[in-house]
């Protein structure tokens, strides 16, 4: 029986990888802090139902000085997979240092602990914000990605660096994903989907952003997760020479380490998925039309050859029955419709 660290367990995909996990036998350590930055009684429910024998809850900060050192110490994980983080684009502009704090200081702590007792497989969760500026779509792993547009994906791009340098001194096997739009069940109040159906449900309006001029790679959460469970076992080692790395591969020629794409490489029109959010809530919305918000990005597009050739999976839930899911559950949830 294997023995995993989840950290931001009580999180929307830490949450849904912990059952994964769970039901297929591994003995889960669950690390979050259940912070404010969204309803904390959403993370205590999601944590509730993880109640297993071989679950352990540990409520603490990523960032606690000696907390991820002790945890390493006493159960020496054989996997680790890094969710916990200050998430949101838009609140990064108004309070960067909680990113600092949790991104940075928590990932640092959290490294350093491997540093010490090494697992077989670290997985950090990255964001296809890293691409930032990038016009070039769909977006490849090996595409130049140094134009963050906010501070929150400067964060993220400083974590896959950090990882990397300790990847290479350290000998330890590290991947790094990047997530697109992720959505479904127990979603996060802060996204789009919540918020629009959450309005659409209360007849108040919804923004809409650029105008409804953006595209997104939404991938649906159980996807995501599939996917992250089979790059547990998809460990990457250090290459004998750049040579033996393929032309679509971004393994590291110095280092055990790689960056993958998860995303559903089928970008979809801002306006279309809010189609299917009405379609699915059988409501048809309000849309205040907005500029581009700063900091946000019009198109994001994951090329997931990478996934493919790892894991031979590829995400193939599509928006409409994904949509479908989550409004069915936020009425269920919260007894409404």
């Amino acid at each position: 029986m294997r023995t995993a660290l989840v950290t931001g367990s009580a999180g929307f995909i830490g949450f849904h990888l912990c059952q994964t996990l769970l039901d297929e036998g591994f003995k889960v350590v669950g690390l979050d802090a259940l912070t404010d930055y969204y309803d904390v009684s959403l993370k205590e429910k999601r944590h509730a139902l993880l109640e297993h024998p071989n679950f352990t809850p540990v409520v603490a900060r990523l960032e606690e000085p000696e907390l991820l050192m002790s945890l390493f110490a006493e159960y020496r994980f054989d996997v680790v997979v890094h969710l916990a983080a200050q998430a949101g684009v838009r609140y990064s502009i108004d309070a960067p240092r909680t990113y600092l704090e949790s991104n940075l200081i928590g990932t640092f702590e959290l490294l350093e602990s491997a540093r010490a007792y090494p697992p077989a497989h670290m997985l950090l969760a990255s964001t296809s914000s890293a691409y930032g500026a990038n016009t070039k779509m769909p977006y490849a792993e090996t595409d130049k990605s140094d134009a963050q547009m906010s501070f929150y994906a400067a964060t993220k791009k400083a974590n896959e660096s950090m990882a990397h340098s300790y990847a290479h001194l350290y000998d330890l096997p590290i991947t790094m994903f990047r997530f697109f739009t992720v959505y479904g069940p127990w979603g996060r109040p802060d996204m789009a989907l919540f918020k629009f159906t959450k309005a659409i449900l209360e007849g108040s309006p919804i923004d809409v952003y650029n105008n409804g001029d953006m595209r997104r790679d939404f991938t649906y959460v159980t996807d995501l997760v599939a996917a992250i469970r089979l790059l547990v076992d998809a460990i990457p080692e250090r290459p004998a020479s750049e040579g033996d790395i393929a032309s679509y591969d971004s393994l590291s020629p110095v280092a055990p380490f790689r960056v993958v794409n998860i995303g559903n490489s089928e970008p979809v029109q801002l306006l279309d998925f809010i189609d299917a959010i009405e379609e699915a809530i059988g409501i048809k919305a309000e849309r205040n039309m907005m500029p581009m918000q700063p900091g946000d990005v019009p198109a994001t597009w994951a090329d997931a050859t990478l996934l493919q050739k790892l894991t031979g999976y590829t995400p193939k839930t599509d928006v409409a029955k994904g949509v479908a899911a989550f409004v069915d559950w936020y009425k269920e949830f919260y007894k409404v419709g």
